[in-house]
């Protein structure tokens, strides 16, 4: 990094520290380090094994909401407890989620989506070696990879499950979007250039007016309804919910700091945050809803830091990207077009 972006991160924590804040700021520890992401673009570097085996069974095992001990990313009992999502219905199928409300099942299946979503910018920024085997390798697409984290044959059936997680945590931060444009059109983007602050706002405006247009967003209201099975359970579960999946996430954020390796921690991170700040907005604002929003005149109430706009659209821009990958549709449209996706 050098001096001029240095400096001028200083006036960002200067912009920041001068801000009306209601909450504990802690992005600035000790120890921290802004990062070009530009030149470090999310991609395969090479970490697999047990170390990152590790880290995300941690995340299932420990910080998922589950009804059994191997509820874990693509078993079985998810799959079979996850259908009741399909078609907008969000009823329960099974009985394999009994005592299990309907938000805690749609955490699971948010974790799982976000990982699918790593997992496939994996297979599709991956080093290539060289044809020959001599010289340097270039990135490209691992169809393999791909195959072996997401085809029915690989994955005792569950790969398609995972792909559908996406489309879920797509929705939901979409929908996290829209709710909070309010905000973000009232916002100042402060990066010490003024020309940049003018394209920074220019380009957040730009993409909350596409946001705002889809025509089919995402209703978090039918995510805390249920049905008359569950309303006894939901009675109970759903006053201490937006606690329970604030308190998840920071464990689930708190794990990845365990990540060896810095490049994959980093991007863990970011994303992670960037969905935990998808929930706070759905769980704020005048109501759930699709006619609710977040609005900047109530920054009492509700208030966005800096790290976390950025890592609400950066993180919405990967789970875009990874849903709309080549990847993704050879497998859905060339090597599954007759299974049943």
């Amino acid at each position: 990094m050098n001096e001029e972006s240095k400096k001028a991160f200083k006036d960002w924590t200067k912009y920041d520290d001068a801000q009306e804040t209601f909450c504990e700021l802690d992005d600035e520890n000790a120890g921290c380090e802004y990062v070009n992401l530009l030149l470090n673009p999310e991609r395969y570097t090479g970490y697999a094994g047990a170390s990152p085996n590790r880290i995300w069974n941690s995340i299932y095992e420990e910080n998922c909401f589950k009804p059994h001990s191997e509820y874990t990313y693509g078993s079985q009992q998810s799959i079979s407890a996850l259908n009741g999502f399909r078609k907008g219905t969000f009823e329960d199928s099974t009985s394999t989620c009994t005592g299990m409300c309907l938000e805690k099942r749609a955490f699971y299946r948010l974790i799982s989506g976000l990982h699918t979503s790593i997992n496939i910018h994996l297979s599709a920024k991956y080093l290539l070696p060289a044809k020959n085997g001599y010289g340097t390798g270039k990135w490209g697409h691992n169809v393999q990879e791909f195959l072996k984290r997401f085809s029915r044959e690989q994955t005792n059936g569950e790969g398609p499950q995972r792909l559908k997680n996406l489309y879920f945590t797509y929705l939901v931060v979409l929908r996290a979007v829209a709710k909070a444009a309010p905000y973000l059109e009232e916002e100042n983007f402060y990066t010490g250039n003024p020309g940049e602050d003018l394209d920074v706002k220019n380009g957040v405006l730009d993409l909350l007016s596409v946001v705002k247009s889809f025509p089919d967003h995402f209703d978090e209201s039918k995510l805390f309804q249920g049905n008359q099975k569950e309303a006894k359970i939901l009675k109970v579960c759903r006053s201490s919910i937006p606690e329970e999946f604030r308190n998840h996430f920071r464990n689930v954020s708190r794990i990845m700091d365990c990540v060896g390796c810095d490049k994959c921690r980093l991007w863990g991170k970011l994303q992670v945050q960037g969905l935990g700040t998808a929930l706070k907005i759905l769980f704020s604002g005048d109501g759930i809803g699709l006619g609710s929003t977040v609005n900047a005149n109530e920054k009492k109430k509700f208030q966005l830091r800096r790290t976390e706009i950025v890592s609400l659209i950066n993180g919405f821009g990967r789970i875009h990207i990874s849903a709309n990958a080549d990847l993704f549709y050879y497998y859905v449209k060339v090597f599954q077009p007759k299974r049943g996706f």
